[in-house]
């Protein structure tokens, strides 16, 4: 009779051993230092050209990337910024197109629209600066009317559909392109 090598105790061996190689390199990878990781997190947008957007840079250009959920951002002096962003929750929410910014506020104030009251009747308007404002501390208001760049006191929905139609930005971000953007940016949100 001839012995193959293979044992029932050998393959359970072999087996869990390959269950434990996996994990230790999860380990391993995960003791390197964190400026690995966020070098990682920071290249997975693509960059934009705003020519493939825009005829002129203008006052200055924002896309939109619901795609990709970033916000990429060229000043007149050719400074060019991305920020991780929330995207409308559907494409029924989701306009696109060609805009531009026409007001901005800080502490903004929050009504419902007449959409979302019909959805969430219980929904009710909020004060500027209230911790629970879906506005965040900064709003940039485009020309179609209800739709604007914004910031969220709710950091969950930053790299998520879970927006009613604006881009909404972290606290700080928004704070930072509220500051480099003037009124008449273009916008184009794809």
């Amino acid at each position: 009779m001839s012995q193959t090598g293979f044992t029932r105790r050998g393959l359970i061996v072999a087996g869990a051993a390959s269950l434990i190689v996996p994990a230790t390199a999860r380990a391993q990878e995960v003791s390197r230092p964190a400026t690995n990781i966020a070098r990682r997190n920071a290249s997975a947008f693509m960059s934009q050209d705003w020519r493939d957007h825009f005829d002129e840079l203008g006052k200055g250009a924002i896309v939109c990337d619901t795609a990709s959920r970033a916000l990429h951002y060229w000043s007149v002096d050719g400074d060019y910024r991305v920020y991780p962003t929330s995207v409308p929750k559907t494409d029924e929410l989701t306009k696109r197109g060609y805009t531009r910014i026409v007001r901005k506020k800080e502490a903004p104030s929050w009504t419902p629209t007449a959409s979302q009251m019909e959805r969430f009747p219980d929904w009710k308007p909020v004060e500027g600066g209230a911790p629970d404002n879906p506005l965040g501390t900064h709003a940039m208001y485009l020309d179609w009317p209800a739709y604007l760049i914004h910031g969220t006191h709710d950091t969950r929905k930053i790299g998520r559909p879970s927006s009613d139609g604006c881009i909404g930005l972290y606290n700080e971000k928004i704070a930072e392109l509220y500051e480099i953007t003037p009124i008449g940016t273009q916008v184009r949100l794809i």
